[in-house]
């Protein structure tokens, strides 16, 4: 088939398009509290829709060896805790996320780098605000604590709210935004109890070093790849040059 080397090629250049821009938004968040990295992981275009055929053994097409994205999986250890003494950095100790009051949504984060809005709120720069179980959490002065279970405490001992730390039933569900916030898709979410830790913060949980290894391969996977178009074209072209001799 003359164009099935065009579109191998094309589709593994595709394939790792997607898998450097994971490695790429991974290297941006390294410094994001609470960010848990994305890998892309490949498969064929045949094994991907015999899957989708719930594995029933079908003949597909002639051959050719595409790839495609089967699915994103996210690494949801937990990263490592560090000490800030920083009242508003907030970190999560075991499973669970925080969740936050969008713009028209409820995002979920374990990023707990929280502030003060201009109203006293608890909010998420960027995000929005902080959800605690009976809506948005008013810290108003900014004197403020947080227990090891989530209550938060004005400074003369009176409750402002109960911070709402949930997990999802199922964690394929979640849908990864860009900024390391995820939301809940179509999956169900259950409260949960986690520790809490005022003035910690969460870090990353990418590995770095492996990440620059990752893109340097993939870079040359992706380079590979348009090299073989090059060459198939150049190919092509003598064959029809070849033909219109005859």
């Amino acid at each position: 088939m003359m164009f099935s080397g065009f579109y191998t090629a094309a589709s593994g250049m595709l394939m790792n398009q997607r898998r450097l821009n994971a490695v790429s938004n991974n290297i941006a968040n390294q410094s994001t509290p609470g960010y848990q990295a994305k890998k892309v992981i490949g498969t064929t275009f045949e094994n991907e829709l015999i899957r989708q055929q719930n594995g029933e053994n079908i003949r597909i097409g002639g051959g050719v060896w595409t790839s495609v994205t089967s699915e994103e999986s996210i690494d949801f250890t937990q990263g490592s805790l560090k000490e800030t003494d920083r009242p508003y950095d907030v970190a999560l100790n075991g499973n669970g996320f925080f969740v936050i009051q969008g713009e028209g949504q409820e995002y979920l984060t374990r990023n707990g780098n929280f502030d003060r809005d201009n109203e006293g709120y608890l909010i998420l720069r960027g995000v929005g605000r902080v959800l605690g179980d009976n809506g948005p959490i008013r810290v108003d002065n900014g004197f403020f604590r947080i227990g090891s279970t989530g209550g938060v405490f004005s400074e003369n001992g009176q409750m402002l709210g109960m911070l709402r730390i949930v997990e999802p039933e199922n964690y394929n569900t979640l849908v990864q935004n860009d900024n390391g916030t995820y939301g809940a898709g179509e999956g169900q979410i259950k409260r949960v109890y986690p520790g809490v830790q005022q003035g910690w913060q969460e870090q990353s949980n990418v590995d770095l070093s492996r990440e620059m290894t990752d893109a340097m391969e993939i870079q040359r996977a992706f380079q590979s790849c348009g090299r073989a178009i090059s060459i198939v074209d150049q190919m092509n072209q003598k064959t029809a040059s070849e033909i219109g001799k005859i």
